[in-house]
C-alpha cells in the first residue's frame, strides 16, 4: 500500500461519524429490561386477580364458622352488579339467607335465574347462577347450619343434585339413582345436614304424557338412596316436607294427605288435610312432637297456624299466635327461642289475574307471577299482630333462612352493600391491562423512539 493511498483512507475514515457502540448497547439493554419488567408485572397482576376471584383446584382447609354471631338481617337488597360467585375467593362462609325472584339483578343477561346469598354474620353478598326459575326455599335449599346450598342440576338425560359448600368453595354432585328419572329436586335438609329428601319425576306413559314422582332420602355422600314414596300415575309428592327436630321422623304432603315416616321409609301414620289447609313447611314440627298446618280462613286472605296430632291429624292445644292478613300464603320456616313462629309471607301482585280469597293450590299462591315481594314475620304468642323480622325489595319473590339463624333468634341492623362487586373490578382491571398491553405492543417502535429521544435530550454524550 502506497503512502498516498494510506493517507486517502485515513482521511475518508475521519469523515465517517463515530457510532456510540457502548451507549447504544446500554440503551437497548435498558429497553429490554423495561419490556420484561412490564410483561412480568402484567402477568403477576393477572395471576393475583385470578387467584382472588376464581376457585383454585385445591382448596386449603377452612375452619367452618361456629355461627356464634349468625343473625338474620333486618332487610336484604339486590346483589350489586359484579357480585362475587358463591365459590369465589374470599370464601363467604356460612349463610343466613338465600333469595330469588324476577328483579333485574336476579335474572342475568339472558334471564337465567340467579340466587342471592347473604353471609351469616355480615352484609357480604354472593350469587349463584341456576339457569332457570328455581324459587329459594322450594327448589334451592339452605342447610340448617347455612354451610351448604342444594340445587337441582344436570339435564333430563342425567339429572342430579349439586351441593355447594360455601365454606370450602367446592361443589359435590349427587346423580339420581332413580331409574328413568328426568328431574331431581331437593325438598328438605335434615337437621344435622347429613341427609336430603329429594323428589324425582319420571314418565309413566310411553310418550311422556304423564309423570309420577318418587321421594327418596339421600345421604350427603350420595351412597345411599332410600325410596319411601312411589306414587301412581300423576301422583305428586313432597309439596311440603319437614324433618322432626331430632331428625328421626319426617312428614310430607301428597295431594290432600300428610304421611309421617321413619328414616327407613316405613310409614308411621297418615291423615287427610282439612279444606284450605296445608302442611306448614320445613318448620312444621314443634318441639313437643306435634305438626303445624297453615290454614286460610274461608273467604279471606287471612292466614293462621294450627297444631295437630301427627297420628290422627286432629287439632290439639290451640296456638295463641296472631294471623297474617292480606297475603297470598304463608310458609312456616321454624320456631324462635321465645316460641314465635317464623314465617315467610308472600305479598300479592296487584296485577295478578288470580283472586287470593278464593280456593287456590299452594304452588299457585307462591308462583312468581302472583307475588310482588316477601317478608319474614314473627308470630309471637299473645301478640296482637305479626312482627316484621326481615324485609326485601319488590320482585324478590322467595327466600330461605338457615334453621340455626331462626332458632338463635338474633336480628341485626343490615347495611347491604352498594356500588359494584368484586367481579366488576376484576374484569375492569383485566380488560385495562390487556388493552394497555396490546396498545404498548402495537406501538412499541414509536414508544421506543420516544424513549430514545428523551434519553438523548438528557444525555449530551448521546446527541
Amino acid at each position: 500500500m502506497t503512502s498516498r493511498l494510506r493517507e486517502a483512507l485515513h482521511t475518508a475514515a475521519t469523515d465517517v461519524p463515530a457510532y456510540p457502540v457502548y451507549e447504544r448497547a446500554l440503551a437497548t439493554a435498558r429497553r429490554s429490561r423495561r419490556r420484561v419488567a412490564l410483561a412480568a408485572g402484567a402477568a403477576l397482576m393477572l395471576v393475583v386477580l385470578v387467584g382472588l376471584v376464581l376457585p383454585p383446584g385445591r382448596t386449603p382447609a377452612v375452619d367452618p364458622a361456629a355461627n356464634a354471631d349468625a343473625a338474620l338481617p333486618d332487610r336484604i337488597a339486590l346483589p350489586p352488579i359484579g357480585t362475587l360467585h358463591a365459590t369465589d375467593r374470599p370464601r363467604l362462609g356460612s349463610a343466613s339467607v338465600i333469595f330469588s325472584g324476577q328483579a333485574p339483578r336476579l335474572q342475568g343477561w339472558d334471564e337465567n335465574g340467579i340466587v342471592g346469598i347473604v353471609s351469616a354474620d355480615s352484609d357480604r353478598y354472593r350469587i349463584m347462577s341456576i339457569g332457570y326459575e328455581a324459587p329459594a326455599g322450594e327448589k334451592i335449599l339452605l342447610s340448617a347450619d347455612g354451610r351448604y346450598v342444594a340445587r337441582p342440576a344436570g339435564s333430563q338425560d342425567d339429572p342430579r343434585i349439586d351441593i355447594v359448600d360455601l365454606v370450602a368453595g367446592r361443589t359435590r354432585r349427587l346423580p339420581s339413582k332413580v331409574a328413568d328419572s328426568v328431574s331431581t329436586v331437593p325438598l328438605a335438609w335434615s337437621p344435622d345436614g347429613g341427609h336430603l329428601v329429594v323428589r324425582d319425576d319420571k314418565p309413566v306413559a310411553f310418550n311422556g304424557a304423564t309423570y309420577t314422582s318418587v321421594l327418596s332420602l339421600v345421604t350427603l355422600d350420595g351412597e345411599r338412596w332410600t325410596q319411601f314414596a312411589d306414587g301412581a300415575q300423576e301422583a305428586h309428592f313432597g309439596s311440603a316436607v319437614a324433618f322432626a327436630p331430632n331428625g328421626t321422623r319426617l312428614a310430607y304432603q301428597y295431594g290432600r294427605r300428610v304421611a309421617v315416616t321413619d328414616l327407613d321409609g316405613r310409614e308411621i301414620s297418615s291423615f287427610g288435610l282439612p279444606a284450605e289447609s296445608w302442611l306448614g313447611g320445613k318448620g312444621a314440627w314443634t318441639e313437643d312432637g306435634a305438626l303445624t298446618l297453615v290454614t286460610r280462613q274461608g273467604g279471606s286472605t287471612t292466614w293462621s297456624l294450627r297444631r295437630v296430632d301427627p297420628r290422627t291429624g286432629r287439632d290439639t292445644d290451640p296456638l295463641r299466635l296472631p294471623g297474617v292478613t292480606g297475603v297470598t300464603a304463608i310458609r312456616l320456616l321454624g320456631w324462635g327461642p321465645d316460641g314465635s313462629a317464623v314465617v315467610v309471607a308472600y305479598q300479592p301482585e296487584p296485577l295478578s289475574p288470580d283472586r287470593f280469597d278464593q280456593p287456590l293450590e299452594m304452588d299457585q299462591r307462591t308462583a312468581y307471577p302472583n307475588v310482588r315481594s316477601v317478608r319474614v314475620l314473627a308470630l309471637s304468642p299473645g301478640a296482637a299482630a305479626p312482627r316484621a323480622m326481615m324485609t326485601a325489595p319488590e320482585q324478590v319473590l322467595a327466600v330461605d333462612v338457615a334453621d340455626g339463624v331462626i332458632s338463635g333468634g338474633r336480628i341485626r341492623d343490615a347495611r347491604p352493600p352498594g356500588g359494584v362487586g368484586g367481579r366488576f373490578w376484576f374484569w375492569t382491571v383485566l380488560i385495562t391491562v390487556l388493552v394497555t398491553g396490546i396498545a404498548a405492543y402495537r406501538g412499541r417502535e414509536g414508544l421506543s423512539r420516544w424513549i430514545n429521544e428523551r434519553q438523548a435530550s438528557r444525555s449530551p454524550e448521546l446527541s
